[in-house]
């Protein structure tokens, strides 16, 4: 239990790492290998929702049941999204501030 936690954890880590490092070495990056790893990140937290509805169903139709199980990967799906959110919230605050400097 404590490794699929750890496992979880380390996963998310990875992903906020690599979204972080794309940031920081957007200047240095082609436009589409920067847009691929967002892609990919993506597609990561979508995963990620996707497991958590799977493995929630299966609680609910008493498949599995270990409660922590279920309520980790909630959280991992939900922490996922948080960064998704955020991310994208920082690319259009910068966007919105490239835009409005003036020429």
């Amino acid at each position: 239990m404590v490794n699929q936690i750890t496992t979880k954890i380390n996963n998310l880590s990875l992903v906020r790492e690599n979204l972080e490092k794309k940031l920081n070495d957007i200047n240095g990056l082609e436009n589409q290998k920067f847009t691929d790893e967002i892609s990919n990140a993506i597609k990561s937290v979508a995963r990620s929702q996707m497991d958590s509805a799977q493995i929630t169903k299966d609680y609910e139709l008493g498949k599995e049941t270990d409660l922590s199980k279920v309520m980790i990967q909630q959280q991992v799906s939900s922490l996922g999204f948080q960064l998704t959110l955020n991310v994208r919230n920082k690319l259009l605050s910068a966007y919105k501030d490239i835009m409005n400097m003036p020429v």
